[in-house]
């Protein structure tokens, strides 16, 4: 028998879930706060009246072009996404279907490059895309941030598939579906949620990356993270204009994760609940 949970502890939980989410979204707001400030009143200190002023809106739009940098985070994040995807999905399927003595090694190898500081292989990977003609171009961003985000879209794949009785794929083979088409027309489908919500997390990590992109790009390939740092001068901090451009910068992806929150979520939750 489930237990009674009583009226007054419903508001508890749901008052402190509601204080739990302002303090997240407050570093959000805050920006947004600023960049209607005029410069003068953002560098006085802490103060949550704005002016309803848009001049740095229209300085950050005069001073550089936010649809390049836009078109290059989205071609960059949906394209190393897709590419995580097409390498991650037979991984994932290989570790949970055909596994060995060493998929549990595999794995957390893969794991432990992630706790790897970055810094740590800046000077290598930075020559070898020198060597390569690849600095600031889409190509070699897309093809680092796939590397980036992959430990990460196979270890939940790989969850997701897990969760997929094995049966129907013999009935598959059985019927004489080959490797490909068991993949495409089996297993996919079944796991839509888990991959959408891969998609969507690798895509927001994606636009979010910074230490790359901002060192190996200049302006070609430049996305809004060097957008936003590019308001940072010898001269200081301008912070409403730099609040303007970071709200400009996250502004899509927050609409994107507002409206695919419902299958972000139950994509995460996934195989959760027996």
């Amino acid at each position: 028998m489930a237990r009674s949970i009583t009226t007054r502890r419903k508001i508890a939980v749901t008052a402190l879930a509601w204080v739990v989410a302002l303090l997240i979204f407050f570093p959000i707001l805050y920006t947004i706060i600023t960049s209607l400030k005029t410069e003068t009143e953002a560098i006085q200190g802490f103060n949550l009246v704005p002016s309803f002023t848009l001049e740095s809106y229209v300085t950050v739009q005069t001073q550089r072009d936010y649809l390049k940098p836009f078109m290059n985070s989205v071609v960059l994040s949906v394209g190393s996404t897709l590419l995580a995807l097409l390498v991650g999905i037979p991984a994932a399927w290989a570790m949970a279907f055909s596994p060995t003595k060493r998929t549990k090694d595999i794995l957390m190898w893969m794991l432990s490059t992630k706790m790897m500081p970055a810094v740590a292989v800046l000077v290598p990977i930075y020559l070898l895309f020198r060597d390569f003609g690849l600095l600031d171009t889409r190509i070699g961003l897309t093809v680092m941030l796939m590397l980036i985000n992959l430990p990460i879209v196979v270890w939940m794949l790989y969850t997701y598939f897990r969760e997929i009785p094995g049966e129907i794929l013999e009935a598959a083979r059985m019927d004489g579906a080959t490797l490909f088409g068991e993949i495409v027309y089996v297993l996919t489908p079944m796991a839509v949620p888990g991959i959408a919500s891969t998609l969507l997390l690798n895509i927001i990590l994606a636009w979010n990356e910074s230490f790359w992109t901002i060192r190996l790009t200049t302006t070609n390939a430049a996305p809004l993270t060097a957008f936003i740092a590019s308001f940072s001068s010898p001269q200081g901090l301008f912070w409403a204009k730099l609040s303007a451009a970071s709200t400009l910068a996250i502004a899509p992806i927050v609409i994107l994760g507002w409206f695919s929150q419902r299958q972000l979520v139950r994509g995460l939750t996934f195989g959760a609940v027996k």
